[in-house]
C-alpha cells in the first residue's frame, strides 16, 4: 500500500473515530437555561447541596448546553413557596418537600412523608417499583408540576425540646415547629404546630417563641446550632420515617424538553436521590457523637407517646380518606405496600442489624 495513501486513510479513520467518541447527547444538545429555587438555606450542604449536584451533572452531561442555576431559600422566593412559583410558571424548577404544601391539599404530603409511613428504603421501593412516581404525578398534573424524587434523609430525629417530654400530658399546649402533615396529628394531642422555614427556627427557639422544633437529624441540626438553645433531643421522628425531597419541575417546562434531556433528568435525579441518603448515613454518626459531647441530652419518646401518636395518625387518615380521593389513592397504595415491606424487613435486615448493634454495645466492633 502507498505510504501517503495509508496515512491519509489512517487520519480520516482517526477523525471519524473521534466524532463517534463524542457523546451523542452533547452533539445534538440544544441550549436550555433553567432556574431552580430551593426550600433550604445554603448552609446545609447536604439537603441544599443536592440541587447543586444535579445542576453540575446536568451541565457536564450536556457540555454546558443545559444549565440549571440554583438559588437558596429566600433569594428568589421564600422557601415554603418554592413549588407555588414553579406551578405558576415563574420558575422552571424547585427542590422542596411535598408536605410543605399540605395546607393546599393533604395529598401533597403523602409521597414525601406522613406519620408512620415507610422507611427510606421502603418509600424508594414504592416510588421506583410500586408506581409511586406515576401516582404522585397524576395528582400533580393539573397543578402544572412534574416531580421526581431528589433526596432522602433517612428516618429523622424527633426534634429539640426546651424541657423534657415524658407523657402525653406534657405535650398539651406545646408550641412546636413541625413540618406539614405531622402538625395535624399532633394537634389531636394538644400540640400547637408552627410552620417555620429552616433558617428561622433558631431565633424562635432562642426567644421562646416556640418550645420545640424538629428539623432533620444530627448532621444538619448541629450546623443550625439548636443544641445551644434546646438541650433535649428526642427520637425517633415518627412523622418522617423516610422523607423524600422532590425536584419539582414546571410540567410545561419539563414536557418542552427534548426526550434526551427528560431521560437525563430522570437518571440524574435518581442518582442524587441515592447520594443524599448515603451522605447522611455517613455524616450522622460523627455528628451525633459531637452533639452529645457538647451537652445534648438524648431522649427516646416514651411508648405512651408513640402509641398515642400512632392512634391519632390513624384517626386523621380515616378522616382524609373519607373526604379526599387523591389522598385516599396515594395513601392506600402506600398502606398496601407498607404491610408487605415490614413483613420482610423484620426477617433478615432487622435481625442482622440487631445482632450487630449488640456487638457494638458490647464493645466488640
Amino acid at each position: 500500500m502507498d505510504r501517503r495513501s495509508f496515512l491519509t486513510k489512517a487520519a480520516l479513520g482517526s477523525a471519524a473515530a473521534g466524532a463517534l467518541a463524542a457523546p451523542a447527547l452533547a452533539q445534538s444538545a440544544p441550549k436550555v437555561t433553567w432556574r431552580l429555587t430551593s426550600s433550604f438555606p445554603k448552609s446545609l450542604d447536604t439537603i441544599y447541596g443536592a440541587a447543586e449536584v444535579l445542576s453540575q451533572r446536568v451541565s457536564e452531561a450536556t457540555d454546558g448546553n443545559f444549565t440549571i442555576q440554583v438559588f437558596p431559600a429566600g433569594e428568589l422566593v421564600p422557601g415554603l413557596q418554592a413549588a407555588d412559583e414553579v406551578s405558576a410558571g415563574n420558575i422552571e424548577a424547585c427542590h422542596t418537600v411535598g408536605y410543605y404544601y399540605w395546607g393546599k391539599d393533604p395529598a401533597f404530603a403523602v409521597a414525601a412523608a406522613v406519620p408512620f409511613s415507610l422507611s427510606a428504603r421502603g418509600i424508594n421501593a414504592w416510588h421506583y417499583h410500586g408506581g409511586g412516581i406515576d401516582l404522585y404525578n397524576e395528582f400533580l398534573a393539573d397543578k402544572n408540576l412534574f416531580a421526581l424524587p431528589g433526596g432522602n434523609t433517612g428516618v429523622q430525629m424527633g426534634g429539640w425540646f426546651r424541657k423534657e417530654i415524658n407523657t402525653v400530658a406534657d405535650m398539651q399546649g406545646l408550641k412546636m415547629r413541625v413540618g406539614g402533615f405531622a402538625g395535624k396529628v399532633m394537634e389531636k394531642l394538644g400540640v400547637v404546630p408552627q410552620q417555620i422555614a429552616g433558617g428561622d427556627i433558631y431565633p424562635a427557639l432562642e426567644k421562646g417563641t416556640i418550645d420545640a422544633s424538629e428539623w432533620v437529624g444530627p448532621y444538619d441540626d448541629e450546623k443550625l446550632g439548636f443544641y445551644k438553645v434546646a438541650p433535649y433531643y428526642y427520637y425517633p421522628g415518627w412523622w418522617e420515617g423516610g422523607p423524600t425531597v422532590h425536584f419539582m419541575f414546571g410540567k410545561a417546562a419539563y414536557e418542552g424538553l427534548p426526550k434526551a434531556y427528560q431521560s437525563l433528568l430522570r437518571s440524574l435525579c435518581q442518582g442524587v436521590d441515592a447520594d443524599m441518603l448515603q451522605k447522611y448515613d455517613y455524616e450522622n454518626p460523627t455528628a451525633i457523637k459531637s452533639l452529645v459531647a457538647n451537652g445534648t441530652q438524648l431522649r427516646p419518646f416514651s411508648p405512651e407517646i408513640l402509641n398515642a401518636c400512632f392512634e391519632a395518625a390513624n384517626s386523621v387518615y380515616a378522616e382524609m380518606e373519607a373526604t379526599n380521593p387523591a389522598f385516599a389513592k396515594l395513601w392506600g397504595s402506600i398502606k398496601a405496600f407498607r404491610s408487605e415491606n415490614y413483613t420482610w424487613a423484620q426477617i433478615a435486615e432487622y435481625n442482622y442489624d440487631t445482632f450487630m448493634m449488640m456487638q457494638q454495645n458490647a464493645g466488640k466492633l
